[in-house]
């Protein structure tokens, strides 16, 4: 029977316990969302059947493997057919009431069947040697990819199976890194750093016209990758400064950076938003949709209550030099949702003393644009990024 664990002391990590041939154990826990250790874990190993495993997963029960690494993944992709499969039952098409759902409310279900599916798969748990080795049979070398994820580590640990994979995929990702054809390069992502890999809002800073002045100096606001900053200094401004705030996107941009040999042209500045001065060109690519994130990763997608758009309309007054051009990169996919309206954008900009100088549109070109499965196919379908040029609005006689 499961049995009944509790979280670590408030001045110590996280712990997960369990009780193991008749012995109490516990070992750090580590998730990269913040979510706290389950309260009931098991022990699983090979003879446990994937139907046993679904159910105790859906009851908040997690497992413990110490069977074959391989059959560890195998059970995790029957999970995960178990768990689609309902969900495709509940597509995030209608509402409960079986009525075709608004934007806003399959955006919502469709959330919804997303956080219920992570919550199941993140109960296949696996443990951890201090230095990042696994002790199950046909484990895989990931201590370079948790390295790189983690940092330096002391203590054995347990932790998600799904993690591990999206620590692998991360490493394979940075090893590889993503072609961007606007650089003519390569940008290798860090994990936790969203990667380019939608290439119209690329395009768009690649095509749009620089504004007088920007030859000396832009700002690149929320770098990321430093894939903007990068693609600001190759078109010739001679200095960019590029800002963010989570010490994985600094080290991941400076690390683009230095690969692109654009060191001295891009300095990389830790700041909630913007640097000290005035630029003639300021750019942001902020998160498109007004909603919670439930990881690191999706603070990039998800920007509650608008904070990063708000801040950086609100704060370009006293950051964009006279006569210069703030470059606001946005998807109106929140629009199609009922999540913003282009009224409150509008009245956004003008709230904060701006007026649009123009706009320049992209259609999305990425798989999801196309899938007719896909529960928010409707509004992808419309969906168009724009680059809306912003000046200081002109005093009125």
């Amino acid at each position: 029977m499961p049995q009944n664990i509790s979280a670590g002391a408030a001045d110590q990590s996280p712990m997960i316990h369990w009780t193991e041939s008749d012995e109490a154990r516990s070992a750090s826990w580590r998730a990269e969302a913040g979510a706290a250790p389950p309260k009931r874990v098991v022990i699983g190993d090979d003879t446990l059947a994937a139907d046993t495993a679904y159910r105790l997963a859906c009851e908040g029960t997690a497992i413990l493997w110490r069977g074959d690494f391989q059959n560890a993944r195998q059970l995790l992709q029957a999970l995960a057919r178990r768990v689609d499969g309902k969900g495709r039952r509940k597509s995030g098409k209608v509402d409960k009431s079986g009525k075709a759902a608004s934007p806003a409310e399959a955006f919502h279900l469709h959330r919804q069947a997303q956080a219920q599916r992570a919550r199941v798969l993140s109960m296949l748990l696996l443990p951890f040697d201090a230095d990042y080795g696994i002790p199950l049979r046909r484990a895989p070398d990931v201590r370079q990819a948790c390295r790189e994820a983690y940092g330096d580590n002391a203590a054995p640990f347990v932790a998600s199976l799904r993690e591990l994979q999206g620590i692998i995929g991360a490493h394979e990702w940075r090893k590889k890194g993503v072609e961007i054809p606007a650089l003519g390069a390569r940008i290798h992502p860090h994990y936790g750093v969203f990667s380019p890999v939608r290439g119209e809002y690329i395009d768009l800073v690649a095509k749009a016209p620089l504004p007088p002045g920007a030859e000396s100096l832009a700002f690149d606001i929320g770098t990321g990758t430093g894939v903007l900053a990068a693609l600001l200094a190759q078109r010739g401004i001679e200095h960019v400064i590029a800002t963010d705030c989570a010490p994985r996107a600094l080290a991941c941009a400076r690390d683009n950076l230095a690969r692109l040999n654009l060191s001295d042209r891009v300095q990389v500045v830790e700041a909630d938003l913007f640097p000290e001065g005035r630029a003639p060109l300021v750019v942001c690519n902020p998160p498109w949709l007004p909603a919670r994130p439930s990881s690191m990763i999706e603070q990039a997608v998800y920007d509650p209550d608008s904070r990063m758009l708000r801040g950086f309309l609100e704060g370009l007054a006293a950051h964009l030099a006279p006569g210069g051009e703030a470059w606001l990169i946005l998807s109106d996919l929140a629009e199609h949702l009922g999540l913003r309206t282009r009224e409150q954008l509008r009245a956004l900009i003008d709230a904060a003393g701006l007026e649009v100088a123009g706009k320049r549109d992209a259609r999305p070109t990425h798989p999801k644009a196309s899938d007719a499965d896909d529960a928010l196919h409707a509004a992808r379908a419309a969906e168009v990024t724009s680059l809306w040029r912003l000046k200081h609005k002109q005093a009125t006689a």
